[in-house]
């Protein structure tokens, strides 16, 4: 039987046409376009949120990442991060350049290998751009495009080994993370958070109408073009065409529809009024926690799953941090990408608390996702006072934020 999701594989891809299923192809090369497409509705979504002097900037911040990590990944991020001889902790090199890929078939799947790192590029690349959405409006551009360059290699591959690589050893101890609650939303939010406390905050950071989205239609149109890249999210990363991306398709609509309906009506009864900011955050909030656990779990579970994330998530976007995290990145991802992680052990089918399988997977889930946090904070903390240091070009070294005048300007 298929794998039922990325990390239930073995890693040394076979040669053979026979095997390749053309269903499952087509249905993972149609999930890669749509997850690409994510990063153009995030690059719409956060542009929406900021002040209109820094709109085109903040879309570019997040549409560069198309370039800037794709090339690394098919260079040496893939091979990082799926690569069978660098133990629990990192790939190797065996696959830099995606040498000896071309004409294979990816191990457990029924698909072509390059299929397989489309699709996984897809991830590295939304999963930078995420970090965007807490230092815009003050990072220099060209200190943001080093940053996640250095970023999907040193935390994002060592993380996805972790998880969805060979003897990785997050995967070992049986965590579950079916399609990158903590590969992706965690590790990008909590690595934008260290980022943006760093940096700094904004010019008159706090100031109202500092704070009021320009364009809601961008964010609108963003969060919809969001919602519809998950569809390839979720139902892609169960490789292929058959009953487990069904689940999964069904589960990510069920979660996003209660998380959005839950987010809407509290917000009503808070401000007395109807908010559409609030139902798209709502939807992205109940999307991002059904990530880790959207092959694992029943649709009635997803619908709770959405509902549980938005009585946790929620205060979390009310809470003072001291620190400047311009759109809300950590709390829409970081926090709904912990939760969603958590409560997959409790509503797993296999090993939920729910399910009779006790307290165990619940452990792991939380376990992992601390790791996760942890080593992203840490690394991101070291890329960053790297920069800094003399061997980075002059234009980055110490001038990573804009100066007044630039801010003002935008």
């Amino acid at each position: 039987p298929p794998p039922t999701s990325m990390s239930e594989t073995t890693f040394e891809p076979t040669i053979g046409a026979m095997e390749i299923s053309a269903g499952d192809t087509a249905w993972m090369l149609t999930s890669s376009a749509m997850v690409l497409l994510m990063t153009p509705g995030l690059a719409f979504f956060y542009g929406g949120l900021v002040n209109d002097r820094n709109v085109l900037n903040t879309i570019m911040m997040s549409f560069i990442s198309m370039g800037v990590v794709a090339v690394p990944w098919m260079v040496v991020g893939f091979s990082l991060a799926f690569g069978s001889g660098g133990g629990a902790f990192i790939g190797d090199f065996s696959y830099s350049g995606l040498a000896g890929l071309e004409e294979r078939v990816w191990p457990g799947t029924k698909i072509p290998a390059l299929v397989f790192v489309v699709f996984q590029m897809t991830f590295a690349v939304i999963g930078a751009a995420i970090i965007s959405g807490a230092v815009v409006e003050r990072m220099r551009f060209s200190a943001y495009i080093i940053f996640i360059v250095i970023w999907s290699l040193l935390v994002y591959a060592p993380i996805c080994h972790w998880v969805w690589g060979p003897s990785g050893w997050i995967e070992a101890l049986g965590a579950k993370d079916f399609a990158g609650g903590c590969v992706v939303h965690m590790s990008s939010s909590v690595s934008a958070l260290v980022l943006a406390k760093l940096i700094g905050p904004r010019i008159r950071h706090g100031k109202k109408e500092e704070a009021q989205p320009h364009n809601v239609p961008f964010l609108i149109l963003g969060a919809a073009l969001l919602w519809f890249g998950w569809s390839g999210f979720n139902g892609g990363s169960a490789l292929a065409a058959d009953s487990v991306a069904a689940l999964a398709l069904i589960n990510t609509y069920q979660a996003a529809g209660s998380s959005l309906i839950a987010w809407t009506l509290l917000e009503r009864w808070r401000y007395h009024r109807w908010s559409s900011v609030g139902a798209v955050t709502g939807a992205i909030v109940g999307l991002v926690a059904i990530t880790p656990s959207a092959g694992y779990v029943t649709p009635i579970s997803a619908c709770l799953i959405g509902l549980i994330s938005v009585v946790l998530v929620y205060p979390s976007f009310q809470v003072n941090y001291g620190i400047d995290d311009s759109l809300d990145a950590f709390p829409c991802h970081g926090v709904s990408g912990f939760v969603g992680t958590v409560l997959t052990g409790f509503f797993a089918k296999q090993g939920g608390l729910f399910y009779g399988g006790g307290f165990h997977l619940v452990g792991v889930q939380l376990l992992a996702a601390l790791a996760v946090a942890i080593f992203a904070a840490s690394m991101s903390m070291l890329i960053y006072g790297a920069m800094r240091s003399s061997w980075c070009p002059d234009r980055c070294r110490g001038r990573s934020r804009w100066c007044c005048q630039q801010r003002r300007r935008g």
